[in-house]
């Protein structure tokens, strides 16, 4: 199955479509409410809607990830990427490994 990723350039997120239209909503719901917990802001961003039905799902990532982990030019080079036409280098699909024969 393509994997399709798209980057938002840096200092872009404010033009997030929708991250735009909902953090307002998201801190009017929180505002004068202590945020003690991880929980509670979850629950609170969740409990988010508008006039027109917009909803928010939300839900804590329990995972641990490591960090600082580097990706190998050799690691990088065994990947299928195929670049989109508008900004490949931000723009693209990871395919399945080619098959070999």
């Amino acid at each position: 199955m393509p994997i399709h990723v798209s980057h938002f350039p840096p200092a872009t997120s404010k033009w997030n479509k929708i991250e735009h239209r909902m953090f307002c909503h998201i801190t009017q719901n929180w505002r004068g409410r202590p945020l003690v917990s991880h929980e509670v802001i979850v629950n609170l961003i969740a409990a988010v809607t508008t006039r027109t039905g917009l909803k928010i799902r939300a839900e804590l990532d329990r995972g641990t990830y490591p960090s600082g982990i580097k990706v190998t030019e050799a690691e990088f080079q065994l990947l299928h990427l195929k670049p989109k036409e508008f900004h490949g280098d931000w723009n693209y699909a990871l395919l399945p490994k080619r098959k070999t024969k």
